[in-house]
């Protein structure tokens, strides 16, 4: 059969593109902005946008007054028919949290999708008959003599802890740590739950940051500790708890890294902890601060070192290089590993956010405005090369989940 062909004098249609050269032309667009624009031409780009294997888009910048930031374009843009203004923070992938007074809404403006959470002042305590033994940083002491503090008492909604992250694990448990202070604790539900659960007797620790990584749930203490959360089932009413957690590494930090100097200055350490090339990474972000006052002031010098958890001997190793074309991109609520070498992009690069807010703690800092910035781990430099700026506020990275 002959091929159709437009009338003499006609330009052919940009829907007649063949699809493997529309998918080679989708694969050079890391923007998500632009794999939209791409899906908009026309039914069959719509079609080969959502039917290709696609390496997945640079993470989107997403502000609380509901702007989001396409990487590397450096004008703001919103979802057209759909609020996302007062979100509180992302959670895994491409959810937005929004709290209620009734509850939590995860949000994913990509799909239009929402699922229901309860809300921070809603924790059933496992077991439930030490309900009525806990007040605020509860002070117990273990058979060798060590004191812990357990779960914080909330009474009303001024002493609802802060939400630090928040995963979407799988589509029958989430997961959440939250804190006020040094003082933070894991909570987990179902997508539904009337509550979160968290054990009554654990101890509360500092948490930095938590993943999902190959099917188990892993916390970083302050301590570099990495900590694995056992998660099983109450087999009188179902619900999902923490069954135990264990260490998996123990940590080993400088004790030099959050020294004062004679100038009023310290290095306030950060860590994240993200999965790449199906390795777990720490890393750790050294901030220069200074005190004004009763005001933590955060210089806009950063410095980075990246650690390999290895499992098999229970310690971290240093690495220099993110290896495979690599490049990371940090944000306390949510951070990705993305592959450079598909986009033109350089490896070994680490985007990051300034953290305004940790454990109800905030941070002022020298300059009004902040940006997207960049530490090259192969020189130490940090720089902004991205067209973008607005004021200091919690600032997220949300993961586009694709186009539907």
């Amino acid at each position: 059969m002959a091929e159709a062909t437009p009338p003499a004098g006609q330009p052919p249609s940009w829907s007649e593109i063949p699809w493997d050269l529309a998918g080679m032309v989708l694969r050079l667009l890391p923007a998500c902005a632009d794999r939209a624009r791409f899906a908009a031409v026309c039914p069959q780009w719509r079609a080969a946008a959502r039917q290709l294997h696609l390496p997945p888009p640079l993470p989107l910048l997403a502000l609380p007054d509901g702007a989001f930031y396409s990487l590397p374009y450096g004008k703001p843009f919103r979802f057209p028919g759909f609020g996302c203004v007062g979100y509180k923070g992302a959670a895994f992938g491409s959810w937005l949290v929004f709290p209620r007074d009734n509850g939590c809404f995860l949000v994913d403006p990509f799909a239009g999708a929402t699922v229901k959470l309860p809300g921070l002042s809603s924790v059933r305590l496992r077991p439930p008959n030490a309900a009525d033994k806990y007040v605020k940083y509860q002070d117990h002491v273990t058979p060798n003599g060590k004191h812990y503090v357990t779960w914080l008492d909330i009474r009303d909604s001024e002493h609802v802890p802060t939400l630090n992250k928040l995963i979407v694990c799988s589509p029958n448990l989430v997961a959440a740590f939250v804190g006020t202070g040094q003082i933070t604790q894991i909570l987990m539900c179902q997508p539904g739950a009337s509550s979160w659960s968290v054990r009554a007797y654990d101890p509360c620790d500092g948490f930095e940051d938590m993943a999902f990584y190959q099917g188990k749930l892993y916390a970083l203490a302050d301590d570099e500790n990495l900590l694995v959360i056992n998660i099983s089932q109450d087999p009188s009413t179902g619900d999902l708890q923490v069954s135990r957690i264990g260490q998996v590494i123990k940590g080993d930090p400088d004790p030099l890294f959050e020294a004062w100097f004679p100038d009023d200055t310290t290095g306030r350490k950060k860590l994240y902890l993200v999965e790449s090339r199906s390795a777990l990474l720490m890393v750790r972000r050294k901030v220069c601060c200074r005190i004004v006052g009763d005001t933590i002031v955060a210089g806009r010098i950063s410095e980075f070192e990246v650690l390999e958890a290895d499992f098999k001997h229970s310690r971290w190793v240093n690495v220099t290089t993110l290896g495979d074309g690599q490049m990371l991109f940090l944000g306390r609520p949510c951070s990705r590993a993305v592959s450079a070498s598909q986009y033109g992009m350089s490896s070994d690069q680490i985007f990051f956010l300034d953290d305004v807010t940790e454990n109800a703690v905030r941070y002022a800092f020298d300059e009004e405005n902040t940006s997207v910035n960049v530490y090259d781990m192969r020189d130490g430099e940090v720089s902004s090369p991205l067209p973008m700026s607005w004021k200091h506020d919690i600032l997220d990275m949300a993961v586009p989940s694709g186009l539907k």
